[in-house]
């Protein structure tokens, strides 16, 4: 209805410039109440018609502005119709029923507006998560530049808990960087020379050197956004019949009063002030507030109720498809799993015991801030093993960390910290990874667990498995979508296969596609709708 709705407005906007096609019809129904009672009290005229009056000019001040653009483009559209309809009441004295057809009117736009904009809010978070500059390399220095003067090519200095300003692939440097914001995953991934890293994921404790790969205004984040918005553009089958019907109706309403108003004047059958009042009745009862305020309420209490579940729909049109729906595809990590590692199961080895390795583990992870080092903490102390944190605790980039723990040589990292060449070195290298470790491993790994092995003075005491486990309810919910025929329902993940698989397994999907990126995952959505028709895409944050 307005140029700039509120949606678009900027975060530090007035809450009522944010809210105003809510409060609009608020104010407008405030004023028109007020001014029926008032006029129901035999009140003087200039009370309630004032009131009347505001009611008028606050739900009908946009609706006439829409109306009179789209006549002057030779459109009859339902805003001019209801425009002139308030005007037809108001002239035949019924005041209180003109209002009432503007506070209708502008209340369906109001909702309408106000279910569309939380989805748009949530994906335009995701563009502030890129920063604004960038520092580029000149020469043998970095300078601070605008992100969109950054061409393909450029290298670009990434700090440690900085964000990632460009697309690009890691020049030199290596750290752990949370994608969350793009694959969703929870848990960051380790990057070195010639991994691709996104703009908007957060380094972790590392300083990369990135080659940029994209300009800003292709990122991954850019192309995330631009996809929801065109997705968000697409109405439903109801909205479309509804603007189709309303394109034939409205003339013909408009013609049936001006023939209704001139014919019995000009034929003789009554005089001007009976045929006017006939016409405006009939063009008052024609108004089509039901039609205006019946889909987009319906639309709003559909997306309200799947809100109050944390389900997010972005739009009526997938709403109303949902009824037609043979194939389901589902994020992992927040939708399947609860979205945080916590411990699996502790494999201890000969000489050890699941309370010493929870407490040399913990004394060395107390030192990190990583998801995975927060589970084992957290195990830890949950279970009342005590521990002094390590001394000389030292991270061992993109593998582990290291450090002495009651007198002994600590290691505790993924398997590559103990499968490299400077494995068993000498006293103060991790040891090289036996056969029982890697046994461990494996028989973690089926269990869906990221795996850390444990190692004091040379001798392994055992594998931790920290696994971002399924949601209680997920097994049942999948169950339930097969009794109702769907079929198959499908993984949609930016995990590794392993993992993948292993939780697929646990609550009972039928397929998995692993290792996926946001573009991949639209190919795959693609794909699944190729063969299986009507698709439903379920995932837990707005990168989904």
């Amino acid at each position: 209805m307005s140029e700039t709705t509120p949606e678009e407005l900027p975060d530090d906007a007035p809450w009522w410039l944010r809210n105003r096609e809510l409060l609009e019809p608020a104010v407008a129904a405030t004023a028109l109440l007020a001014g029926w009672l008032l006029q129901r009290n035999e009140t003087p005229m200039a009370a309630w018609g004032t009131l009347y009056a505001i009611s008028y000019v606050v739900a009908g001040w946009s609706a006439f502005a829409e109306g009179l653009r789209e006549l002057r483009r030779g459109h009859l559209d339902v805003d001019f119709l209801m425009a002139v309809a308030a005007l037809g009441a108001a002239a035949i004295g019924e005041y209180a029923e003109g209002a009432m057809l503007l506070v209708l009117f502008s209340l369906g736009h109001g909702l309408e507006h106000y279910a569309m904009g939380q989805a748009r809010k949530a994906i335009r978070s995701l563009g502030r998560l890129t920063p604004k500059t960038a520092w580029v390399r000149k020469g043998n220095e970095f300078t601070e530049v605008p992100v969109g003067s950054i061409a393909l090519g450029d290298l670009v200095r990434v700090r440690p808990a900085e964000r990632v300003a460009m697309d690009g692939t890691v020049a030199a440097g290596a750290s752990s960087i949370d994608q969350s914001p793009i694959t969703g995953e929870s848990i960051p991934v380790e990057k070195g020379t010639g991994d691709d890293v996104f703009a908007g994921t957060l380094n972790g404790d590392g300083l990369l050197e990135v080659k940029v790969t994209r300009i800003a205004a292709d990122s991954t984040v850019t192309r995330m956004i631009r996809m929801v918005e065109e997705a968000q553009g697409q109405k439903s089958t109801t909205q479309r019949y509804a603007e189709r019907f309303t394109r034939v109706y409205v003339p013909a309403v408009i013609g049936s009063t001006v023939v209704m108003a001139t014919l019995p004047v000009v034929a003789g059958w009554l005089p001007w002030s009976d045929a006017f009042l006939r016409a405006m009745t009939l063009l008052v009862g024609a108004s089509p507030c039901a039609l205006a305020i019946s889909t987009p309420a319906a639309v709003l209490a559909g997306v309200a109720r799947a809100a109050r579940h944390g389900i997010l729909i972005k739009g009526g049109a997938h709403l109303e498809s949902l009824g037609a729906i043979n194939c389901f595809a589902m994020d992992k990590t927040g939708t399947l799993t609860i979205g945080r590692p916590a411990l699996r199961r502790v494999i201890t080895f000969a000489g050890s015991d699941e309370a010493r390795v929870l407490r040399t583990a913990a004394a060395i992870e107390d030192h990190s801030t990583h998801p995975l080092a927060s589970a084992i903490v957290g195990a830890a102390r949950s279970r009342g093993i005590t521990f002094a944190a390590a001394t000389d605790a030292q991270a061992i980039r993109g593998k582990g960390m290291t450090g002495m723990v009651d007198g002994e040589r600590v290691h505790l990292g993924a398997l590559r910290l103990f499968a490299g060449d400077e494995a068993g070195r000498d006293a103060n290298a991790p040891p090289r990874a036996t056969p029982e470790a890697s046994a461990a491993i494996a028989s973690l790994e089926a269990e869906a667990c990221t795996v850390m092995l444990v190692a004091a003075d040379g001798k392994f005491l055992g594998a931790i498995g920290l696994i971002d486990g399924p949601r209680p309810e997920a097994a049942e919910a999948i169950a339930e979508l097969h009794a109702l025929g769907v079929k198959p329902v499908v993984m949609l993940t930016g995990d590794n296969e392993a993992v993948a698989q292993a939780v697929a397994r646990l609550v009972g999907i039928d397929e998995v596609r692993a290792a996926l990126m946001p573009e991949n995952k639209i190919d795959a959505v693609r794909e699944l709708q190729s063969r299986h028709g009507a698709l439903a895409m379920v995932g837990d944050g707005v990168n989904d």
